[in-house]
């Protein structure tokens, strides 16, 4: 039985390095691109999107945790590769980002060298998944407003 354990255990310590660590740009597009990720931020801002071949964006954002959600778009090219890094476009401003995988269904963004100040994002299954847990935080605003 011990035996067992030890041999399951060191399965998992092995397994561990797969999921978990920095990302550079290649895994983060293998990770990320074409999948939906719901995301929460230090700050309170919320949300779930997709990242786009293009490097486009698209989805749904509470910023700051204020009540109600927004749809929002970024056009081709916001989100770019730059040696290792991913980065982000608006304008002519340019931001790098520090990714790290938490899990096989979680990574943690954050600006690059400010890891304070991060969002953590993980993998969605799909719309009815995400129609059901937008129904569990959208109904305490429902009833919010109704007792108005």
């Amino acid at each position: 039985m011990l035996v067992r354990l030890a041999i399951v255990l060191a399965g998992v310590l092995v397994a561990m390095p797969a999921f978990a660590g920095p990302m550079n740009a290649d895994e983060a597009r293998r990770f990320v691109i074409g999948k939906l990720f719901s995301f929460n931020c230090f700050e309170g801002t919320s949300g779930a999107g997709r990242v786009h071949a293009d490097g486009s964006v698209s989805g749904m954002v509470r910023f700051g945790g204020a009540a109600g959600a927004r749809y929002v778009t970024l056009p081709p090219g916001t989100l770019r590769v730059r040696g290792e890094a991913v980065c982000g476009v608006m304008g002519s401003s340019e931001t790098c980002f520090d990714l790290y995988r938490t899990d096989a269904q979680t990574f943690r963004g954050s600006i690059a060298g400010l890891g304070l100040f991060s969002c953590q994002f993980t993998r969605r299954t799909g719309r009815a998944e995400l129609v059901r847990n937008a129904q569990r935080s959208i109904q305490p605003e429902l009833a919010a407003s109704s007792n108005r």
